[in-house]
């Protein structure tokens, strides 16, 4: 029986949870954990069960891919040890657990929405398994659509996460964004197109519309936009710090944005880690970089008024 709840578990992909700490993007930058400690601690634990809806919800959505693209997996190499495609849990089951998780999901959505009188946040993580289940049946074999199709899972998260203690969604929030997860898509997409070779279009159809070098051109650019983007962002969010002067402080943080994309380039490109990007929190200096940029974000949120 432990064997078969941990399938289940492996399932909904519990290691990509990870994704969904975007969730408490708009709490930080909007600056919430600022305010009094009663709203502080009420928003941060309304984004918490936010956090654990939009767990149950990604892990629905992964389950319903797997069973989806079962055949395809068992033709990859590392695919094929998922729980689906090796038989170690039937069609059925995997069926079965991605209704109960969405359900599960929902539920938690609707009592923060209920709770917080937020019901676009329910409406948000409602939109979620819908936009998974439109790109499992169909985005994903569509050439660029498939990455931008990714793309829009990881913005949803970031302005659920807004939605869910209604703080205004910040277009710049949202742009970044969308540049970082194509870039990170992009990056997977070249990935798997080196590793199976001829084979590729037999596990992901789509990368028969891709070249390498297109990929390559294609991740230069949107590694270009994120930090510009970025950058941009933080000339235009001032902070009112030393003497009463209003300065553009974020700006600070850019060279460790401009780290953390060269860093990751050269993982993607020296390592298999684009393959599972989730494994990029494995490696010390990407880590050491993301800890002192969010350090600084939330010292620099502390001391601005």
């Amino acid at each position: 029986m432990v064997t078969r709840f941990k399938d289940w578990l492996a399932l909904l992909r519990p290691h990509q949870w990870v994704k969904n700490v975007l969730i408490f993007a708009g709490y930080i930058f909007a600056g919430n954990f600022k305010l009094p400690p009663p709203k502080a601690i009420t928003d941060l634990t309304f984004v918490l069960v936010g956090f654990v809806s939009f767990c149950l919800l990604s892990g629905a959505v992964y389950a319903v891919n797997d069973v989806v693209d079962r055949e395809k997996d068992r033709k990859h190499p590392v695919k094929r040890n998922r729980p689906v495609a090796s038989g170690r849990v039937s069609v059925e089951e995997a069926t079965a657990l991605a209704v109960v998780s969405a359900l599960l999901g929902l539920i938690l959505a609707l009592g923060v929405a209920w709770l917080n009188e937020a019901p676009l946040f329910f409406l948000a993580a409602l939109s979620y398994p819908i936009w998974g289940a439109l790109y499992s049946f169909w985005l994903k074999r569509l050439i660029i659509v498939d990455a931008l199709g990714v793309a829009a899972g990881f913005v949803l998260r970031v302005v659920a996460g807004c939605l869910a203690i209604k703080v205004d969604i910040s277009p710049w929030l949202i742009l970044c964004t969308l540049l970082v997860a194509l870039f990170i898509a992009f990056s997977k997409r070249r990935h798997e197109l080196l590793l199976m070779g001829n084979n590729a279009t037999a596990v992901r159809s789509v990368l028969g519309e891709y070249s390498p070098q297109l990929l390559d051109m294609f991740i230069a650019v949107t590694a270009s936009m994120t930090i510009m983007a970025y950058s941009l962002y933080t000339f235009t969010a001032p902070h009112i710090l030393l003497g009463d002067r209003k300065e553009p402080w974020l700006m600070v943080t850019i060279p460790f944005v401009v780290y953390g994309v060269l860093r990751y380039l050269y993982l993607a490109y020296q390592t298999d880690t684009a393959g599972a990007p989730e494994q990029m929190l494995k490696d010390k200096p990407f880590v050491i970089n993301l800890a002192l940029w969010a350090l600084t974000v939330l010292l620099l949120g502390w001391l601005a008024r």
